[in-house]
């Protein structure tokens, strides 16, 4: 079967070994537990609906993630239309100069806590879609180890 063509194996003579033997017979008498196809079926049903789950879990969660981005940025706006107000003023003094220092702090020290805010719903949304998809991944572990043992018996 084998040559020295570099290939390692000649066509020819695998074609004709496939040929001449009779593998059927081989088989003929091997017992084949039954395979249980409702239980891989369910199993299946079960991995699609956790995907169905972990899929609403994110989208609620990215409503809400979209919902927050649009409280923040409505705010953000408003607080930047009295900013541009304030700065229409003849002339600021020191005094107002301060003034206008604490509230430009106090706009960003709110960024920053809006943002650290979105990112935790996020994060809590990815989280709620994982835990779903892993417990699924787990069942279905197990579910596998089951039927193989059925399998085997």
């Amino acid at each position: 079967m084998f040559d020295k063509s570099g290939l390692g194996f000649d066509p020819e003579k695998i074609a004709e070994f496939f040929k001449t033997n009779d593998f059927t017979k081989q088989f003929a008498d091997m017992k084949m537990p039954e395979f249980d196809t409702d239980a891989v079926m369910a199993a299946q049903k079960k991995n699609l609906d956790a995907l169905v789950e972990a899929n609403k879990a994110a989208a609620a969660g990215y409503q809400e993630l979209f919902k927050q981005q649009i409280a923040v940025f409505e705010e953000t706006m408003s607080e930047a239309q009295t900013q541009i107000k304030a700065m229409e003023a003849p002339a600021l003094d020191g005094k107002a100069a301060t003034a206008q220092a604490e509230v430009a702090k106090a706009a960003f020290a709110k960024a920053i806590s809006n943002m650290q805010a979105l990112a935790e719903t996020a994060t809590r949304a990815n989280s709620e879609a994982f835990e779903i998809v892993s417990s699924r991944v787990k069942d279905s572990v197990e579910e596998l180890k089951d039927m193989a043992e059925k399998f085997k018996a």
